[in-house]
Formats: C-alpha cells, structure tokens, sequence
C-alpha cells in the first residue's frame, strides 16, 4: 500500500478508523453530559484533576495526551465558570498550576452519573468483553511510541 491506488484510504487508515470512532463515542458521552453542562473532555479533565490533584499545563497535557492549545481551549470555559484554578506553583513562580475548585469537584459530582449511564449504555450496546478488550488496546496504543 505505497501508492495512492493500491487502497482507498477510508478502508485501510488506521488513524481516520480510529478518529472516527473517538468521534462517535465522544458524541454520546456529550449528549449524556449535556445537562451537567460539561462536555466529556472537560469532564475528563475535572476527573483527572480530582485523581492526581493540582498539575501544571504541561503535566496536565501530558496526561490527557493534548497538545497544549486544544488543552487551553478547554480549560477556559472551566477556568471561567470556576471549576478550576490556576495558580503559581509552589516553589517554582514561573510555572503555573491547575487546581480543582469546590465548585468543579461539586459539577464532576454531578455529572458522574451521567457518566455513569453513558458507561454503562456503552458497555451494554459494545459489549462488556469487547468494551474491556478496547480500553486495553486504546491504552497499549497511547502508550506505544510513534517515531516519525
């Protein structure tokens, strides 16, 4: 597959099948999330500030496996609606770090059950095998280096 007319490209790209598909699920965790007020990458990221507590922007987009400006992007409407916080960081001025608020770990109480059913409506409708089996194939993934 070398050449443009070996193969048509929707069938055989491993990348737009998997853009596809973090496209479809994404939209129904949103449409899930929708009345928390929270779309699912922002929910993640509330999730992730709660597990590893305070990070800088770069831990934190190291985490999320984000480049920095999408990161950003989301974190304002967060940053602006106050659930979470930047700060200076301890022992370092010139890094900056973001906090979980009150009021995020409030919204993130919250939206977990919607969540939850989003979860749950997936694992019913994949299959809870496959749905394991795909969590352990997505995480191998992220976590196999690509050289360029």
């Amino acid at each position: 597959m070398s050449r443009l007319d070996d193969a048509a490209l929707p069938e055989f790209c491993t990348c737009l099948a998997i853009r596809q598909a973090a496209r479809h699920v994404s939209q129904f965790y949103d449409q899930h999330l929708a009345r928390s007020g929270l779309r699912v990458t922002q929910f993640s990221i509330l999730a992730k500030l709660k597990e590893e507590g305070p990070l800088t922007i770069n831990r934190l987009a190291e985490a999320m496996v984000m480049d920095r400006t999408t990161l950003g992007r989301n974190i304002l409407p967060l940053q602006r609606d106050g659930l979470i916080a930047v700060a200076r960081r301890v022992g370092d001025r010139r890094s900056k770090e973001l906090h979980l608020t009150d009021a995020g770990l409030k919204r993130l109480s919250e939206a977990w059950t919607y969540w939850a059913n989003a979860q749950a409506g997936f694992d019913a409708a994949f299959g809870s095998r496959q749905d394991s089996e795909l969590r352990t194939l997505m995480r191998a993934v992220t976590s196999t280096e690509l050289v360029v």
